[in-house]
């Protein structure tokens, strides 16, 4: 079954993750229309080749245009056409970017329908995703609802007070032209009485607006401190675990719409004191409530409108290379790199330029990090309405590098007391602008970044990014890695799993991470709350070899995804599993039985281990010498299953591989990953490479 069927297929819970994926960026439309054909290309090969980038995105343009031919509906015809016209003017210059982002969508794709086949979640989604997530935002909906209409209820209030007091000066001054021979009158007497009367209601109801202004600035003041920043803060904590490799982060447009309505509240309930202020223009008296409470009030509207505005500015997509888009947070000197910003207030209508700056290690104390950076390319760029985010203010940053800095003030820089992977660095957003004479300073901060000069060093930085963020919500914290804190083994093995549904699309069972933490830390990984240290996870070599557990593990990675990915996603490889538990598996097993594991002697090698029956009539183990990279770029592992063969004592050659552990027939569970394209070099036959073993 294809991948987009099997989404198709997802109750509406993950249906609304894949909804988030798509957007002007990737129309779901192409997604829908193009679906077997997208699948079938190699995206993330070309997300790393521009010259393949720039073929498929040529590819990619033609079946649109084939499609648009053969559509009958002229409605969906015309959305083809222009979603056409769109793809070329984004991405006609920049082919990788569109590769990346595919890639990553058919990645996440994978990830979901994965998670929607896990029923257990781990602490860190738990916490991310609780039950009482809906009822809370809920509530928030209908807070922020009641607010909006306390506020609009106001402006009919301010309206009659206007009016009443348009009376009170009409007679104030119909009395005042009078002559001095008809004030003594007992008319007049009445006339003035009447006066004192609306005067006496004008200052009740003065009193009355301020009170209910004075009541609903409370209300938006605790709405904000009680509820909208911390759901702030809790998108903030969700991005930061999907930077990791966790679940698929939404929830900013709801965010946006809580802050909108609340901001346009405060600017409404700004508009209502300057027309207080001006009526004082006209009339005012000894103890007046507008004169005595509206500088408060006003002071407070703009605090709140000011500290609303500044809380907005998020960032939303946080740094990344689209060489290693599943690595955020990562940055190489001298590759490109992208990142996004967004105010998640929607201004009013303005006639002037937001412009954001960018600027390297801002909050960083002197002498804290010893290597500097600067950015090279441009570090301003103006903010745009984005039609895809309702209207509001957002800009990305596609080109920025970075370079290091060498020498400072002449002196040249040496390596400070933290590896290069273990120092952290910030990319800071400035901007500033005037609304409503109100000036507003903006400014936001991406999360702790490792900057890396060679992609040997891309290991131990994405290390670090996983380790911080799995374990602090802190925005800043540079002495993170000087004492770093330990983890439970319960968040590293949830963790681990994400970098597999992130790379791969499968995650690992509870079989395969049993293994992986006996493997680290020995029998006592049983439990969940084991305590891990940095160092043990990936600076101590494991022992008898010259390599760490996450080096060893993240080898693996790059060999599935590279080599191994069609037979890994569809559950071939049993793979981590220690050699105790593979006897057990085979022992029993007849001849022929074989299973697929990692090596753990090997830097990203896998195994084949078979049952092969011995003179005495017992089971013998037999394991093939572990295929790293280099082997399996010559030869897809599949065709190595197929054509295998063992030499033995003069016997004909034979394929020792019959049955895929437990029992299923071996060409049943590859025949699917069998590459049987031949060359054809006219007038010479094909060849076909045998891998061949000597059983002595």
């Amino acid at each position: 079954m294809s991948q987009w069927k099997q989404i198709q297929q997802l109750e509406f819970k993950y249906l609304e993750q894949v909804d988030y994926l798509y957007d002007d960026n990737f129309p779901m439309g192409i997604r829908q229309v193009l679906s077997d054909w997208i699948e079938s290309q190699d995206w993330d090969m070309a997300a790393h080749h521009e010259s393949m980038a720039t073929v498929l995105l040529s590819n990619l343009l033609s079946q649109l245009d084939r499609q648009c031919s053969q559509e009958q509906n002229f409605l969906q015809r015309h959305n083809l056409k222009n979603i056409n016209k769109q793809l070329q003017i984004k991405y006609k210059a920049y082919p990788l970017l569109m590769a990346g982002v595919i890639s990553t969508s058919l990645r996440e794709e994978r990830r979901i329908i994965a998670s929607a086949n896990i029923p257990e979640q781990g602490p860190l989604e738990k916490s991310v995703q609780n039950s009482v997530a809906f009822e809370r935002q809920k509530n928030m909906d209908n807070r922020v609802v009641v607010i909006r209409s306390s506020v609009q209820m106001l402006d009919p209030a301010v309206k009659c007070l206007e009016d009443m007091q348009d009376d009170f000066d009409l007679r104030f001054k119909t009395i005042q032209s009078r002559d001095q021979a008809d004030r003594n009158t007992e008319r007049m007497e009445q006339e003035v009485a009447r006066l004192q009367e609306i005067l006496n209601n004008l200052d009740f109801r003065r009193k009355e607006i301020l009170s209910k202004m004075s009541d609903v600035m409370k209300e938006i003041d605790a709405l904000i401190a009680s509820q909208l920043n911390p759901e702030l803060m809790e998108w903030k904590r969700r991005q930061q675990i999907n930077c990791i490799g966790g679940p698929l982060l939404t929830g900013l447009d709801q965010l946006q719409n809580w802050f909108t309505l609340t901001a346009q509240s405060l600017f409404q309930m700004k508009r209502q004191l300057d027309k207080l202020g001006e009526l004082i223009l006209k009339v005012t008296y000894t103890s007046d409530p507008i004169s005595l409470q509206r500088p408060q009030l006003e002071e407070q509207v703009k605090y709140l409108i000011d500290h609303l505005i500044k809380s907005s500015f998020v960032v939303e997509k946080q740094p990344w290379m689209p060489t290693h888009p599943q690595k955020p947070l990562i940055i190489k000197t001298g590759v490109q790199f992208t990142t996004k910003v967004r105010l998640l207030v929607k201004l009013p209508e303005v006639d002037y330029q937001l412009k954001v700056k960018t600027i390297f290690d801002k909050h960083l104390p002197p002498g804290r990090v010893h290597r500097q950076f600067f950015i090279l390319t441009s570090t301003t760029k103006v903010m745009d309405v984005e039609e895809s985010s309702n209207g509001c203010l957002s800009v990305e940053f596609r080109h920025l590098q970075l370079k290091e800095k060498k020498y400072v003030n002449g002196i040249k820089v040496n390596e400070g007391p933290l590896s290069v992977t273990e120092e952290l660095h910030s990319l800071s957003f400035e901007a500033q602008f005037n609304i409503q004479g109100i000036n507003i300073d903006l400014e936001t901060c991406s999360f702790p970044l490792v900057v890396i000069s060679n992609v040997s060093q891309l290991t131990g930085g994405w290390a670090s990014i996983m380790w911080y963020n799995m374990l602090t919500d802190e925005p800043r914290n540079p002495d993170f890695f000087a004492s770093p804190p330990r983890a439970s083994w319960g968040q590293l093995s949830e963790v681990l799993s994400w970098q597999f549904s992130t790379f791969t699309g499968r995650g690992l069972n509870r079989e395969q991470l049993c293994m992986l933490g006996e493997k680290l830390m020995g029998q006592q990984a049983s439990h969940n709350e084991c305590q891990v240290s940095w160092s043990k996870f990936c600076k101590e070599n494991i022992p008898g070899k010259p390599f760490s557990f996450w080096m060893w593990l993240d080898f693996i990675l790059e060999l599935i995804k590279k080599h191994l990915l069609p037979i890994w996603n569809d559950n071939c490889i049993m793979g981590f599993v220690s050699k105790e538990t593979e006897r057990a598996c085979l022992k029993d097993k007849e001849p022929g039985t074989f299973l697929l594991r990692f090596s753990e002697s090997h830097l990203g090698g896998i195994t084949f281990t078979w049952v092969k029956q011995s003179d005495s009539g017992e089971a013998k183990l037999i394991s093939v010498e572990p295929y790293t990279k280099s082997r399996l770029s010559a030869l897809p592992f599949a065709n190595i299953i197929r054509d295998y063969k063992v030499i033995a004592d003069g016997e004909v050659p034979e394929n020792p591989l019959k049955f895929l552990y437990p029992g299923i027939p071996k060409d049943e569970s590859f025949r699917r990953h069998y590459n049987s394209q031949q060359s054809k070099v006219f007038p010479y036959i094909s060849s076909t490479w045998i891998p061949i073993s000597t059983l002595q």
